[in-house]
């Protein structure tokens, strides 16, 4: 069963309905939780919910089960096929490394100097405050890409829900003006633009993606506001719930109406090259022409080894997750979180990669443009059948799944950034003794410049979202990792070696980042002697990983974090024990047992 894109059908006015009720739920939620936070201080109760957070409030607040698992790993999945499988399996283990290895020491630690945030806590340890500035202005570089992303995802989804908008005639581009005649000098021949296509040159989507945006933004940032961290645990925590619900429910419509599992490969295969059915994965940007071959391999065995570094490690390493744990109640919280978030993931992931696997048969022609929009334009597909108008409600269901998820995440983004400006910066350097009143003014302030800059951010966005949260993750987890064990477990380290770690790692990690951008650019126009010049220094590229800008430099064929991660390493031990080592009273207070 091969379906063209222009049969598939539009939304109803269920699907909008759908998502209009996780709005109203949301804002609902945010409304309880602000009279949660007010029982203590606003500090401790809206940056950080009064570190209550029980077991299945931890495990199922999926910070990253949003508009990377829904957007950007569904298109991964539909362009590249089942070697993707491969690429997000170490992130089954990321809940027993997490929890396991620096939860416990990381909540330890938190409760010992009341840090709000993971900057906070990394200035008490090392008694530096420069150490907590430089890790807050990365963290917020960090979630910024991240947050991009999710707005991008929350403002499709509400897009494709939008009723009669036609799900698969998304482009509403005007047409071209015609070119200036190069005979004519003639003032009367050259093109005058219309006011509609002046302002399509600075909004280049659909009108209803940027109402979207501004209907998600808006609410997000608004319940936000209200509730503080409770509100963004608790909406993450009821969407986690629907997330499971909705992808159990397209899993289970999807497979069977591709004709199942086995037929679906075979048709993928059949559709494009038996590439997707195995390693390093299918392109689909190879060219007819030998000569202007595009052809990648997405997960060659260098890469496939570095994915285990990069969610492993990214994952615990985020500063939205490290917050999450040190707000849990006790140890035996974490423990518990450690079964109930592997078994949550394997209910995401694996149906996911079965249902963008039978997509390839249901909706054929997406291509890499359109392939973040798969699980949207899926969802609708395959309801459309049911008797007594159900189709629409069900759909519905699914979409506001992870539209709900999206919400919860940028809303966890939006407060940790938020908390890094007034915590971090505000109240340390600008305004020490702030009351609380300009306290709660500044997060005000702070979480809406914070909407404001990601609305701006996406009016033009990337095709792959995915690359931007791995960006994220990856410049993360080379940036901390080693800061923060070093700081859970090594009494000689000290704050030359935490900065020096945190900046080794950033500085090589986006090194080789920025080479690959040069590299792509020089590939892209080899004509120049610029680019020449470049390629000549840097080679050629060589065709592995993921097509588009954001691809690093691959230094013996492995991701950047395992360079990035080794400098750091490098850097924190080296730095630490060239200089004074710490105080014993500091190293006392984080390592011995409290005198009773």
């Amino acid at each position: 069963m091969l379906l063209a894109a222009t049969e598939s059908p539009t939304p109803g006015i269920s699907v909008l309905a759908a998502l209009l009720l996780f709005i109203a739920a949301s804002v609902w939620l945010g409304t309880v939780a602000q009279k949660a936070i007010e029982k203590k201080g606003f500090r401790e109760g809206f940056f950080l919910g009064n570190r209550g957070l029980g077991a299945w409030t931890l495990a199922l607040t999926a910070t990253v089960q949003s508009g990377g698992t829904f957007m950007g790993f569904p298109s991964l999945v539909y362009s590249f096929g089942w070697i993707v499988a491969l690429w997000i399996a170490s992130y089954m283990v990321v809940p027993l490394t997490g929890f396991a290895v620096v939860g416990k020491r990381l909540a330890q630690l938190s409760r010992r100097t009341n840090a709000i945030t993971v900057p906070d806590l990394m200035r008490e340890r090392f008694g530096d405050p420069r150490v907590g500035l430089v890790a807050s202005l990365m963290i917020m570089f960090f979630l910024s890409f991240t947050m991009f992303a999710q707005f991008k995802a929350g403002a499709t989804i509400m897009q494709h829900a939008w009723p009669g908008s036609g799900v698969l005639a998304l482009s509403e581009d005007f047409d071209s003006p015609p070119a200036k005649s190069e005979s004519s000098d003639n003032a009367a021949d050259k093109v005058v633009l219309t006011w509609q296509q002046r302002l399509h040159l600075w909004f280049p989507l659909s009108p209803k993606y940027y109402i979207g945006l501004l209907v998600f933004s808006i609410t997000v940032v608004g319940y936000t506001m209200i509730g503080g961290f409770l509100a963004s645990v608790w909406t993450d925590l009821f969407q986690s719930v629907m997330m499971v619900i909705g992808v159990m429910l397209l899993v289970c419509l999807a497979v069977p109406m591709a004709g199942g599992l086995e037929k679906s490969s075979r048709n993928a295969i059949e559709l494009t090259a038996p590439d997707i059915a195995f390693g390093p994965g299918y392109s689909p940007e190879e060219s007819t022409d030998p000569a202007k071959s595009t052809k990648r391999q997405f997960l060659t065995p260098g890469l496939a080894l570095s994915m285990f570094f990069v969610w492993v490690f990214a994952g615990f390493a985020s500063p939205a997750s490290m917050v999450r744990v040190m707000a849990a109640q006790n140890t035996e919280v974490m423990r518990k979180s450690i079964f109930l978030l592997s078994c949550y993931n394997c209910l995401i992931y694996i149906p996911l990669i079965m249902t963008c696997i039978a997509a390839r048969t249901l909706i054929p022609d997406l291509g890499s443009k359109k392939s973040d929009e798969v699980i949207p334009r899926l969802s609708l597909l395959v309801t459309q059948d049911f008797p007594w108008q159900t189709g629409q409600f069900v759909s519905g269901l699914i979409l506001a799944a992870p539209f709900g998820a999206i919400m919860a995440s940028v809303s966890c983004f939006v407060l940790v950034i938020a908390s890094g400006l007034v915590e971090d910066i505000y109240a340390k350097f600008i305004n020490p003794v702030a009351t609380e009143r300009q306290l709660r003014r500044a997060t005000t302030v702070s979480m809406v410049s914070v909407g404001v800059i990601a609305v701006l951010a996406v009016i033009n966005p990337p095709t792959y979202l995915q690359a931007l949260v791995v960006l994220s993750g990856s410049a993360g987890a080379a940036t901390f990792i080693a800061p923060v064990m070093m700081a859970c477990y090594w009494r000689r380290a000290n704050a030359s070696g935490a900065l020096a770690g945190m900046l080794g790692g950033f500085l090589v990690y986006f090194g080789l980042y920025s080479c690959g951008w040069i590299q792509n650019l020089a590939t892209a126009n080899k004509a120049s002697d610029l680019a020449k010049l470049a390629l000549s220094i840097l080679g050629p590229d060589p065709g592995i990983g993921p097509a588009g800008l954001f691809r690093p430099y691959y230094i013996l064929g492995v991701d950047p974090i395992i360079w990035g991660m080794l400098s750091s390493v490098v850097c924190g031990i080296g730095f630490s024990l060239a200089t004074a080592p710490p105080s014993e009273q500091l190293v006392k207070k984080f390592f011995d047992a409290p005198v009773a």
